[in-house]
């Protein structure tokens, strides 16, 4: 990590993230030990929402980030958050 401070939502996010990581290796773990397969997809299931989250907040923070900006920069950052949320939805 390079020495620029992190922000609020940034800190946030990268928590969030470590989280999803943890399930990952749980994951991970619950398949080598062979548990039931119905305890693995629960499991995943969690794991995929966690990761949902993030990119909901991420995309919310665009649009702050938008919101903030001056209404000719605002209507480029919108197009850019509607190019990335249908391109990655």
């Amino acid at each position: 990590m390079n020495s620029k401070t992190v922000s609020k939502p940034q800190d946030a996010m990268l928590k969030r993230l470590a989280r999803v990581e943890g399930q990952i290796r749980g994951l991970q773990a619950m398949i080598q030990r062979g548990e039931e397969c119905e305890a693995v997809a629960q499991q995943f299931s969690a794991a995929r929402k966690a990761l949902d989250k993030a990119y909901q907040e991420l995309l919310a923070c665009l649009l702050e980030d938008a919101v903030m900006r001056s209404e000719q920069d605002s209507v480029k950052m919108l197009a850019r958050v509607r190019a990335i949320f249908t391109k990655y939805t």
